[in-house]
């Protein structure tokens, strides 16, 4: 067996099936401080599986797979810390996520901002006492036994497929897991508890309420406070709180958890974004269309939905018939697709849509405008020939960072997502499809020289995709951009197009959203610009203040010109002191103020003020409405000192 490192590689006489711990630490014990396993397939591997003979990448501790085994690793010892002083609880799951780790438990009151410091503390012991970490192979008999005082663990291991299970230890704690895990809990460094919610047993209100305990590590100290410092910066930019002091949107206890309603300035940021999305796609020849809210239930039946998505989906009967709340638009625009015969000609056709639909999410995991209910999907879907599908799909990549580049995204993630191997039967089509269909995203992504990780399950039932992952300020991943081949839709509908050899025969099919649903886009914008909106997209570019009443008829006449120019201005003639004004404006976080006084009536000209600048000089009117102009048709995001 041979594994490499960053320098060199390491040769071992062993016989494998081995777990390469006791290998390890007798041959070569610097690599167990450094690295926590191997890389098989794409997936780490930790040192206490058993693996197979072969040529294999080492995976440091510290790289970004390092740190989701260590994050796995530090949600176990948050379990163990929580037993110790609540030995009631009822620990269920704990994953490693995109930066960080939670667990979840079901315990009989809330956890305490006192009682959160405290296991803490009782996290940070158990890293000091260094456990070691061991794995077990057992029979489902015995695990059932072993967590008999737990139904969610139960509950998990009869859903398991084959005879045993795989737990790990540490101490007196032990936990159903498939890995991986560091060898010992000292490696995990420095930990920290940083937040705790309501959630249910797998995202179901139906089901049992339970806390979750957000926690985050790394091996190095410094590592750590950066990532707090970011954290609590990042506290204060929540959408949610951002969104209600900037009057964004709301949504009502009234009408119901994730259902948004769009304040003013809401809708203005939204109209703008779309007008841009609408422009570009008429660029790249798309085609708009719209399409009903509801529909008979027959179209879903045929496209599929009502078997694999029923449970997501709204469902009504009227009139003796039954009815949908539309979850998806596709179905539409091939009924607009299949409204004449198409010939090899005509394609690619490209439909384009901003269309609304609702799913059913467990209230659970709704989360203000990244989790709603009822959202806008900026939808299209492209026909096309088997010979024009390598092109279409670059096409709609090369789109898709064009798109999220605009509005000043650079990091991001690219997931392949493919089916879940071990569950076919989930996915619709044959193995032949799913390897044409999956092989084909993947030149795309590899043509344009992206990196990429392959997502297995993370499929829709019809086809794979490519899953676009915006990156905020502390590496949290965001649903982005998706590109979905289809060869599932064609078939259940029958759409075709007559080739040049005059046969009919069956379209090729992609799913595509740029920017994945209004609601979560313009949230996580809310985020990364921190409020700050760019002009082009700011709810009020301009305020107009008057530092006495004897401004008033000309900030009247400035403010009717801006208007008259298309610049979402506002006007404050009040009888109040100009710095009160000025504060208020920059509270509301609006780019530009003119400010109007004696002199600016005098001479017929304005004093500016840049949001977060100040003072930056004065301009003629007609000079100021073009400098805005121009920086409006730039699109410029926020300076890097504003944000």
């Amino acid at each position: 067996m041979v594994l490499y490192k960053e320098k060199g590689e390491i040769a071992l006489d062993v016989n494998p099936p081995i777990e390469l711990y006791s290998v390890l630490k007798e041959k070569a014990p610097d690599v167990l401080r450094d690295y926590c396993g191997i890389l098989i397939d794409g997936k780490v591997v930790d040192f206490l599986t058993p693996v197979p003979d072969g040529e294999y990448k080492l995976v440091r501790i510290n790289s970004d797979e390092g740190l989701s085994v260590l994050w796995h690793t530090a949600a176990h010892i948050l379990a163990q810390a929580v037993l110790r002083h609540f030995p009631h609880a009822k620990p269920t799951i704990g994953p490693a996520i995109d930066r960080g780790f939670y667990y979840d438990f079901y315990v009989d009151a809330p956890f305490t901002p006192e009682q959160l410091t405290l296991i803490e503390e009782e996290m940070e012991k158990i890293v000091r006492e260094g456990y070691e970490i061991t794995r077990e192979e057992i029979g489902k008999a015995e695990a059932l036994e072993l967590f008999k005082d737990n139904k969610f663990k139960v509950e998990l291991i009869k859903e398991i497929e084959g005879e045993t299970v795989t737990v790990y230890k540490q101490g007196e704690f032990v936990d159903l897991c498939r890995g991986p895990h560091l060898i010992n809990t000292k490696l995990v460094g420095n930990v920290k508890v940083l937040t705790s919610s309501g959630s249910y047993w797998r995202g179901d209100e139906r089901r049992e309420a339970l806390q979750r305990i957000y926690g985050i590590a790394y091996p190095e100290k410094k590592q750590l406070k950066e990532y707090i410092r970011k954290f609590e910066e990042a506290k204060k930019y929540d959408h949610r709180v951002l969104g209600k002091q900037l009057d964004i949107f709301s949504i009502f206890k009234e009408t119901g958890p994730g259902l948004v309603y769009w304040h003013p300035n809401g809708a203005i940021i939204r109209h703008e974004i779309e007008d841009f999305w609408i422009k570009e796609h008429i660029k790249r020849g798309y085609q708009l269309v719209y399409t009903p809210h509801i529909a008979r239930s027959e179209l879903w039946g045929i496209s599929g939905h009502l078997e694999y998505y029923r449970e997501n989906m709204y469902l009504f009967q009227l009139d003796e018939e039954d009815y949908v709340v539309k979850p998806m638009n596709c179905p539409g625009h091939i009924l607009i697709y299949k409204t004449k015969v198409r010939s090899y000609r005509d394609l690619p056709i490209r439909y384009a849509e901003l269309g609304t639909v609702y799913r059913y999410e467990r209230s659970g995991v709704l989360h203000g405008l990244l989790r709603v209910r009822g959202f806008t999907q900026d939808d299209g879907h492209i026909f096309c020939t088997p010979e024009q599908l390598e092109k279409e799909i670059l096409d709609v990549l090369d789109f898709a960072i064009f798109m999220i580049g605009v509005f000043g995204y650079k990091d991001f993630k690219i997931y392949l997502s493919v089916r879940d191997p071990l569950h076919k039967d989930k996915f619709a089509g044959s193995d032949e499809e799913w390897e044409q269909a999956e092989a084909s995203l993947k030149k795309a992504i590899e043509k344009r020289g992206y990196n990429y990780e392959i997502e297995e399950g993370g499929a829709v039932f019809y086809g794979p995709k490519i899953d676009i992952k915006l990156l905020d300020a502390i590496g949290r991943e965001w649903q982005g951009p998706t590109i979905q081949f289809d060869f599932n839709l064609p078939r259940r509908f029958n759409v075709e197009y007559v080739g040049e050899d005059g046969n009919r025969h069956m379209v090729y099919m992609i799913h595509r959203a740029l920017l994945g649903s209004m609601e979560r886009f313009i949230g996580g914008l809310i985020e990364f610009y921190k409020g700050y909106f760019p002009l082009w997209l700011a709810p009020v570019q301009v305020s107009v203040l008057t530092v006495t009443s004897d401004g008033d008829e000309w900030a009247e006449e400035v403010y009717k010109r801006l208007l008259s120019e298309g610049i979402r201005a506002k006007l404050d003639i009040r009888n109040e002191k100009i710095g009160k004004k000025i504060r208020e404006s920059e509270v509301a976080k609006i780019p530009y103020m003119v400010i109007i006084g004696k002199k600016e009536v005098e001479n017929k000209n304005l004093s500016i003020r840049k949001h977060k600048k100040g003072d930056i000089g004065k301009m003629e009117v007609p000079v100021f409405i073009d400098m805005l102009k121009e920086e409006i048709a730039k699109k410029e995001v926020p300076d890097s000192e504003v944000v």
